[in-house]
């Protein structure tokens, strides 16, 4: 039996993937726990959280959530990336007490939340990397996941340009990542990509992402998920006849943008399809009468209803890109900003989707709503993903290579 601490951001996808890793550890006798920043509220079921004292110029957890509601631009983008630096930097300064206290024996970290490298380091812990998202590992060809760049091996010096661009976008996280390995006594480390660990599991497999050289820098798992997840559920709505069914969701930060439901209902309309959304409790009961959809609902069995559609419309957060994949279903992905434009380049180099057309052009949506759904070769490729996902060990797996380093 051991403690075994997570650490990541205080999103609800990233919490998820850990927390259903964290209840397969726990049938296997082993004791996990949130190390989260503090005032972060989470989902985290019956794993329990130690949240690391709050000083008197952190931000806001909550503030810094709604912030990442609207990731949109450069300004946002490095605004988030100034809030994780900041929430970096909390970690590490609160984490290395509450730890010793919780008595960790290992830490799993995800990617995107260095603190965990960090800490783990400070306490000669066990660390296991977890890329809930886009893996961020460096390989030839692959872009940043933040970027909708095709898979490009030739173009070399474009890719090492970005690279430094990146760099220079992630200024203020590097400095904290370089300032808590300089006080910590590590290995010098100077951006997000240092703090990978040499144990790492990732969701991404490699039918979905873009060539990477063998070996693998992680073990490919699949989707993180807790049983009943998983278990086939009855429909909470009456599925058509005699029309497609197109399921959209647009993760639980976006959920509220009226002008994407408005365009998606009259693209369906024309495109003679029903139209069933997931707004995360964005929207009023007014609101969705507005839109004349087939069904609406707070929160759905996501994978009930995937495996029913014909087609999923989303923003392509990595949770719903492998949901919807592994229903055999393909996507059109309106990406906004983290690592969906990432997604949404895989999704394009394997033929499994499109990017959604203009919100101001429901016309051209209806026409790609009818295009994907109607494409024999879109159906063979999302087939060939889903039977590669249906192979993955997924939480059980991931558990495995942690209790490795035990």
């Amino acid at each position: 039996m051991a403690r075994i601490a997570f650490i990541c951001p205080p999103f609800a996808a990233h919490v998820a993937s850990f927390r259903a890793l964290g209840e397969e550890l726990i049938r296997r006798g082993h004791e996990p726990f949130f190390l989260l920043n503090a005032g972060a509220q989470a989902a985290t079921g019956d794993i329990p959280v130690h949240h690391v004292p709050a000083r008197a110029h952190d931000p806001d957890a909550a503030e810094v959530l709604a912030r990442a509601e609207n990731p949109k631009g450069v300004l946002a983008t490095l605004r988030t990336i100034a809030d994780s630096a900041a929430m970096t930097d909390q970690l590490c300064a609160g984490g290395v007490e509450v730890l010793r206290e919780a008595g960790a024996d290992a830490i799993v970290g995800d990617q995107m939340e260095p603190a965990g490298f960090l800490l783990a380091g400070a306490h000669r812990l066990p660390f296991c990397g977890l890329a809930a998202a886009v893996p961020i590992d460096p390989a030839p060809g692959v872009p940043l996941p933040f970027l909708d760049w095709p898979y490009q091996p030739e173009e070399v010096a474009k890719l090492r340009r970005t690279a430094a661009i990146g760099d220079a976008l992630s200024r203020r996280q590097n400095k904290v990542i370089a300032d808590w390995a300089a006080r910590f006594g590590l290995a010098p480390a100077a951006r997000l990509s240092d703090c990978l660990g040499t144990t790492q599991i990732a969701q991404m497999i490699p039918a979905l992402d873009f060539p990477r050289p063998e070996p693998l820098p992680f073990v490919p798992v699949g989707p993180l998920r807790r049983p009943e997840e998983l278990v086939d559920v009855p429909l909470p709505f009456i599925r058509p006849a005699d029309r497609p069914l197109v399921f959209a969701t647009m993760g639980t930060m976006l959920g509220g943008e009226m002008k994407v439901w408005r365009a998606l209902a009259e693209a369906c309309r024309q495109a003679g399809a029903a139209l069933v959304i997931a707004h995360g409790g964005r929207l009023s009961e007014q609101q969705v009468a507005g839109f004349g959809v087939h069904h609406a609902a707070d929160f759905l069995p996501y994978r009930a209803v995937m495996k029913a559609a014909d087609l999923v419309i989303t923003h392509g957060g990595s949770n719903t890109v492998l949901d919807a994949l592994a229903s055999g279903t393909p996507l059109l992905v309106r990406p906004v900003g983290f690592d969906q434009p990432g997604n949404l380049a895989r999704i394009r180099h394997h033929g499994l989707g499109e990017k959604l057309a203009s919100l101001r052009k429901p016309g051209e949506i209806a026409a790609q709503i009818r295009r994907v759904i109607g494409d024999a070769q879109v159906k063979a490729n999302v087939a060939r993903v889903a039977a590669a996902l249906a192979g993955t060990g997924g939480a059980v797996a991931g558990a495995e290579v942690v209790e490795t380093l035990l």
